[in-house]
């Protein structure tokens, strides 16, 4: 009976194996492989952080891949592996990355919805609602060095000119004291009290008092509250709400954890 040579079935077969161990990897680095899974890792966790993948990405990443297999390889033959040094930082390294999975893990859990930003729009909007006011304010020290400049103003001085040469306040002396529209709910409430009663045009006639010294303040005009689309500030509405919602999830998992232990940081870091 003629037998069958066995050696073209096993030099396919290890072929086969051969060609599926390159497609699963990238290369090999003194002869190990080097697996295309750390390359879509590397993707995946720079597209988490918003970053678009593409053609030019995708062939850094894999050079990346490389250079990094090459440079640990060198480290385990130093036997940097076993230092102390070493499996310390590999223990942070794990819980930082482990928090990290948790943190994201709940937030794609638990998104923020269409109807939620919305919400949160609108409250912010009201709360922001009413009139406007732009001002002009001298900050000085002292109330008689203030009551001088009030003097000089009503004798004829310019306000932008002395707010530029005596206000204290470096947001808005360069601009003859402008702060242009906001809300006095912006200002301490000495300051808003003050503006608020204020006709366009007019000054306070006596220095207001506050934290910050005496303010000699002027209404230059008023206008209903402006306040941006909602699709102009979506992005940064969705980003304050998961910010919220991840406080709240820190908070609860810190109160249920059973430990005698007192944080300087009354907030837990």
């Amino acid at each position: 009976m003629k037998m069958f040579s066995a050696t073209p079935l096993v030099a396919a077969l290890l072929s086969l194996a051969a060609a599926t161990a390159q497609a699963q990897n990238v290369t090999t680095v003194n002869g190990k492989p080097v697996p295309k899974a750390r390359v879509e890792a590397l993707l995946k966790q720079a597209e988490r952080e918003g970053q678009a993948r593409s053609p030019e990405m995708e062939a850094q990443v894999r050079d990346q891949v490389v250079l990094r297999e090459m440079f640990a390889q060198e480290a385990e033959k130093r036997g940097l592996a076993q230092s102390s040094s070493y499996k310390d930082q590999l223990e942070l390294a794990k819980q930082t990355i482990l928090i990290r999975e948790l943190f994201m893990g709940e937030q794609a859990k638990n998104p923020v919805t269409e109807a939620e930003m919305k919400a949160e729009y609108e409250a912010v909007k009201a709360q922001n609602s009413g009139m406007e006011y732009r001002a002009r304010h001298i900050l000085v020290e002292k109330q008689d060095e203030a009551k001088q400049i009030v003097a000089q103003i009503k004798a004829g001085a310019s306000f932008e000119d002395l707010a530029k040469k005596n206000s204290k306040d470096p947001g808005s002396a360069e601009k003859g004291g402008d702060l242009d529209f906001a809300n006095p709910g912006n200002y301490v409430p000495e300051f808003a009290k003050a503006l608020v009663a204020l006709k366009k045009g007019e000054m306070t006639e006596e220095p207001v008092k506050s934290n910050f010294g005496y303010h000699i303040i002027k209404l230059e005009d008023t206008r209903a509250a402006q306040f941006p689309a909602y699709e102009d500030v979506k992005p940064q509405v969705k980003q304050r709400l998961e910010q919220m919602r991840m406080a709240k999830f820190r908070d609860e998992i810190r109160a249920k954890a059973k430990t005698d232990y007192k944080f300087a940081n009354q907030n837990g870091g």
